[in-house]
């Protein structure tokens, strides 16, 4: 069985897309109406922008999010049998598996970067990975910081990102190499995404989520919030609400994929992060 996979923000880089705008009519269509939905010119950012444009969460995300729609339209004749985003990837993964249209879809990650960025605004956080040491044990140390710091992605086995107040962050990289991780490093983030500092965030985009149309899924959506395949429109349109706040289940969601019969992954987007973490978690695993 074949998944698709999509990756989240860290995978821009300037020039993105360019060659699919030079080669193919579909993707140039695509962009430039990206461009009119979103009220400026992504595509100029994408193909000429410098690495501190592109690092804006506004660009970011649709840049991201576009790419890697174009790519799984242009780039295979297969359909897949299941789909998984990773963070913002799961916007991608929705209209790969028909519950958006893309547009919706767009407009629904434009609002999202907006509201991200209102809320490192209003809360500065950050986050820091973790290296060698059991997702449990991470959580559990960030479980006894007293200040806001949570398991924020759980990559692959022995990669975990912790994200949470400045604060918290700082405490809980102590205590955790104290403890035994190999690595405890703060991340160039703007903010303390996948925590509850978060929670303005979700509340701004739980409006434009609610008045979308969702679609029954052509095949099922492994979400991060909760690592299963969700059929369920409704349940799907929910955990969406939650996804901002909860953490990314990346390990447990490909775990899960393996489990219910995936032989094959297939990375669709701006580089190849989840083909290295998707190793990692099974190295006898297709990936493509």
């Amino acid at each position: 069985m074949k998944a698709f996979v999509f990756p989240g923000q860290g995978a821009q880089f300037s020039g993105m897309g360019k060659d699919l705008y030079d080669n193919f009519d579909q993707a140039r269509t695509m962009m430039l109406q990206a461009n009119d939905i979103l009220g400026f010119s992504l595509t100029d950012i994408m193909f000429e922008g410098s690495d501190e444009d592109l690092k804006q969460t506004r660009v970011t995300q649709p840049a991201i999010f576009l790419h890697s729609i174009i790519s799984a339209r242009l780039m295979t004749t297969h359909t897949p049998d299941m789909v998984a985003g990773h963070s913002l990837g799961e916007f991608s993964a929705l209209v790969a598996a028909g519950v958006l249209g893309w547009e919706d879809a767009l407009r629904l990650v434009s609002e999202r970067a907006l509201a991200m960025q209102e809320a490192c605004e209003m809360q500065p956080g950050t986050m820091a990975a973790v290296l060698a040491m059991a997702d449990e044990r991470v959580a559990e140390i960030c479980d006894s910081i007293d200040d806001i710091v949570v398991a924020a992605n759980f990559n692959c086995p022995g990669q975990v990102v912790i994200s949470g107040s400045l604060t918290g962050v700082d405490l809980a990289c102590k205590a955790l190499k104290e403890g035994g991780a190999k690595r405890a490093l703060k991340l160039p983030v703007g903010g303390a995404f996948h925590s509850p500092l978060m929670q303005p965030a979700a509340e701004r985009l739980e409006k434009a989520i609610l008045a979308t149309t969702f679609g029954t899924p052509q095949c099922p959506v492994y979400q991060n919030v909760s690592a299963k395949g969700e059929t369920d429109k409704e349940v799907i349109r929910k955990q969406l609400l939650q996804q901002l706040t909860s953490p990314v289940r990346w390990t447990q969601s490909v775990e899960q994929m393996i489990a219910d019969g995936a032989t094959e992954f297939y990375e669709f987007g701006p580089g190849d992060v989840l083909k290295g973490l998707i190793k990692k978690i099974n190295s006898e695993i297709i990936v493509g």
